[in-house]
């Protein structure tokens, strides 16, 4: 009797700092969801706050990732006391990757209006966002446009 052999498929990659961690959609169901969905003490080994910030200054750390199943954000916002606020956006629509970032961007700036943020440091991996919102890079693309426009 022979052995039959199972091919075995690599799973297709996706940006896994963009959606690995986090579970919740986006909704406004009401104020208290909207603005926390998740909250966790400082920890010196897992936070990943910045200790060389004043301790008035907030953190907003965003990424976005697209592939062919989807698109999605992330939205991490830190107290200035080390406590995370922790949100994932599915966009309902096909967007680059480039187009996810500044979709992660602007909720993050939106949630941080409503939470009435007067000092907040960004953080992004995009060098693309990044580039282009400091003003270093020229934006072509009319899409990309509107999205620097609105951030």
């Amino acid at each position: 009797m022979g052995y039959r052999t199972q091919s075995i498929r690599p799973k297709i990659a996706i940006k896994a700092q963009a959606l690995a961690y986090f579970v919740v959609e986006f909704t406004s169901t009401t104020e208290e969801e909207k603005m926390v969905t998740k909250s966790k003490e400082r920890t010196d080994d897992t936070s990943p706050t910045d200790s060389n910030l004043p301790n008035d200054i907030w953190q907003l750390h965003v990424d976005g990732a697209s592939n062919h199943k989807g698109a999605g954000a992330s939205v991490v916002i830190i107290t200035p006391d080390g406590t995370l606020l922790e949100q994932a956006i599915t966009l309902g629509f096909s967007a680059s990757n480039n187009e996810a970032e500044y979709e992660a961007l602007l909720a993050g700036l939106l949630l941080a209006k409503e939470l009435s943020i007067m000092r907040l440091a960004i953080y992004s991996d995009s060098q693309l966002i990044k580039n282009q919102a400091s003003g270093e890079y020229m934006t072509k693309h009319p899409r990309m446009v509107q999205y620097l426009d609105k951030v």
